[in-house]
């Protein structure tokens, strides 16, 4: 397995190479552009698919007001993320200013809305790039969920092998689509300017000839409500501060700045070559395929756009990727989620996480058949959710803290809180009766969920804490033969049932901490002297997050020295949960360790139960000492 491992991910790197993992400003830009730029080459799609059936020609005439209006909501929320990453330098974004500002039932509907935004990010971005491939080649059109899956696998496989080489694999095919976006407006204008751009013609009609008379409030908000598709992957900058290069926040900031001047030059650019080109969605011909069309004709850049159109699809699932996991470390040290999302793994990712995206994206791509149509009403209503609660939480902070130029932050804030409510609400009720109606279940189930695992950490934490030090041991103990290593990870009340376990066996003790964290052995040092632990405190330093190899040497090491007749107890703690599902909520490191270590001839693991629920014991002796 290690083999294999090795294989597919590469050699591990060491704990003080993290900073070599970081995002700089130049691979930066395109592994958080992704998902945006992606959304904006189809925004004005959309916005043409709600108004063209309706409005017809007209429809041209109204696209610069709600093209502006994106524009300015954009701006806006530029503006406060920005303010946000300087706030809120350990990420989290809206889910940090949630937490602070308003409550932590408010931070629960932001950290769900994320959540489920993140994931259908994935599964939407995917299924449409698959349905790009099988429109391409038709034999695929069969396999479409094998193909998403394998799609998925693949990205999950390169950010399991870092942020760097993720950011180096993926960064290169998001500059060129967004160049060739560039290109296709800089030409298009010139041409345009020029008089030398002709409008789209049809062989048949895709424009109603007859309009209907009154065009409505309520439709302009429904092609508003589509367009603002263009600004899903904001808030991911904001939630992945620490992924950047130091300075984190300056670097956060011009991203956040590059981007959202990337997203309004190409929104607004192919909305003005749209308008002029009178271009309409049709069937088998994308938006921008016949813009693309009508500005190089079908030379060399009309295919580069189409190809690179294709990858993106793909590569705007990476945005995900780096935002869930940092969004999901956060909640897990906050007790929300499994505190196994808190670690990284061999190539200092947040390995946990990335495989999260993988099986429940993959789940979703295999319940809806990978179908585009079936996922779209799910997405982009959950990052609206989160954008109103992220300008409503920075308003009232203004409104709390009245420092400099608070009044104009807080009416930008308030302003945007207003308009991304509208269009919050806009989105779910348009998309309700065509599956949106689930996100009103999954939602509040899984802020139930993480309120009961908030719960149960809370509860937990209640009984492994130690007020006092009392170990005991016999009076008159026999020399042994057994050699007792006791895991020591924190002084609390599972090692002092090891220690008093360990005293029953042998005389022969030491407990062993393998470091990963520099600054929580310094602080076991601390404790260890405080209590006066009368037994010997081994550290031993990893410049890896796996512990079990470096255990594993000290092991043999100490092993080769056995004397004829000795053996050494490895004593190990394990988590025996109330009930069943809460053994997800630890970790499995016994399980590991009990395997790896059975290999060897003289060394026994000895796990020992600990009942974290202990009100049934003391109910019946409430003297009893803990052992």
């Amino acid at each position: 397995m290690n083999t294999i491992k090795k294989l597919l991910l590469g050699k591990p790197l060491k704990n003080n190479e993290i900073s070599h993992q970081k995002l700089s400003k130049l691979w930066g830009l395109p592994i958080m552009a992704s998902d945006a730029v992606s959304s904006v080459a189809y925004a004005i799609e959309e916005i043409l698919l709600v108004l063209i059936p309706i409005a017809g020609i007209l429809a041209f005439k109204f696209i610069p007001y709600i093209t502006i209006s994106i524009l300015l909501l954009l701006l806006i929320l530029v503006l406060s993320y920005s303010q946000i990453i300087d706030h809120y330098p350990n990420g989290g974004g809206a889910y940090a200013v949630a937490k602070e500002n308003l409550g932590k039932i408010a931070s629960l509907v932001v950290a769900s809305a994320l959540i489920v935004d993140y994931i259908m990010t994935v599964a939407v971005s995917i299924s449409s790039s698959t349905a790009a491939l099988s429109s391409a080649f038709p034999a695929l059109q069969d396999y479409k969920v094998v193909v998403s899956l394998v799609c998925v696998i693949f990205i999950t496989l390169i950010n399991l092998r870092g942020i760097r080489e993720a950011s180096n694999i993926f960064g290169l095919p998001t500059y060129i689509f967004i160049f060739s976006m560039l290109s296709l407006i800089i030409v298009g204008c010139f041409k345009l300017f020029t008089g030398t751009l002709q409008a789209v013609s049809y062989s048949t009609p895709v424009i109603p000839a007859e309009t209907v008379k009154g065009i409505g409030m309520i439709l302009l908000l429904r092609a508003f409500s589509s367009g603002c598709s263009t600004m899903t992957g904001i808030e991911a900058v904001s939630n992945s501060i620490p992924s950047f290069e130091n300075p984190a926040q300056k670097n956060a900031k011009l991203i956040l700045y590059m981007l959202g001047g990337i997203i309004i030059f190409i929104f607004g650019g192919t909305s003005i070559l749209a308008i002029n080109l009178h271009v309409a969605p049709s069937d088998g011909h994308t938006v921008l395929s016949q813009m693309a069309s009508a500005v190089f004709g079908h030379g060399f850049m009309y295919y580069i756009i189409q190809i690179f159109t294709s990858i993106i699809l793909i590569l705007a699932a990476n945005t995900a990727y780096n935002g869930l996991p940092q969004l999901l470390y956060i909640l897990a040290h906050d007790g929300y989620v499994p505190r196994q999302f808190s670690s990284r793994g061999t190539k200092l990712s947040f390995s946990n996480g990335i495989l999260f995206i993988c099986i429940v994206s993959s789940l979703l791509i295999i319940a809806f058949k990978s179908e585009t149509h079936r996922l779209i009403p799910l997405y982009s209503v959950g990052v609206f959710v989160s954008f109103t609660l992220a300008q409503y939480g920075m308003f009232k902070k203004w409104r709390v803290i009245k420092e400099k130029g608070w009044r104009y932050k807080s009416l930008i804030n308030g302003f945007g809180a207003l308009v991304t409510l509208v269009v919050s609400i806009i989105v779910f009720l348009t998309k309700f009766s065509h599956g949106a109606w689930i996100l009103a279940i999954a939602m509040p189930i899984l802020m139930f969920i993480m309120y009961f695992i908030h719960k149960h950490y809370s509860f937990v934490a209640k009984q492994l804490r130690l007020d006092a030090f009392n170990p005991y041991y016999r009076e008159e103990k026999k020399a042994s033969s057994t050699q007792c290593i006791i895991l020591v990870h924190d002084i609390n009340k599972p090692f002092l049932k090891s220690l008093n376990y360990a005293n029953s066996i042998s005389t022969d003790i030491i407990a062993l901490h393998v470091c990963r964290h520099p600054e929580h052995a310094k602080q076991l040092r601390k404790q260890w002297e405080k209590f006066n632990i009368p037994i010997k405190l081994v550290i031993m330093e990893t410049p890896y997050r796996d512990i079990i190899k470096p255990l594993d040497d000290y092991l043999w090491k100490r092993e080769s020295e056995l004397k004829s007749g000795e053996n050494i107890s490895v004593i190990s703690v394990k988590f025996v949960t109330a009930h069943w599902y809460d053994t997800i909520l630890h970790n499995q490191t016994t399980y590991f360790l009990e395997k790896h270590l059975s290999k060897h001839k003289n060394v026994s693991t000895v796990i020992l139960p600990f009942h974290y629920n202990l009100s049934k014991v003391s109910l019946d002796n409430p003297d009893r000492k803990y052992s």
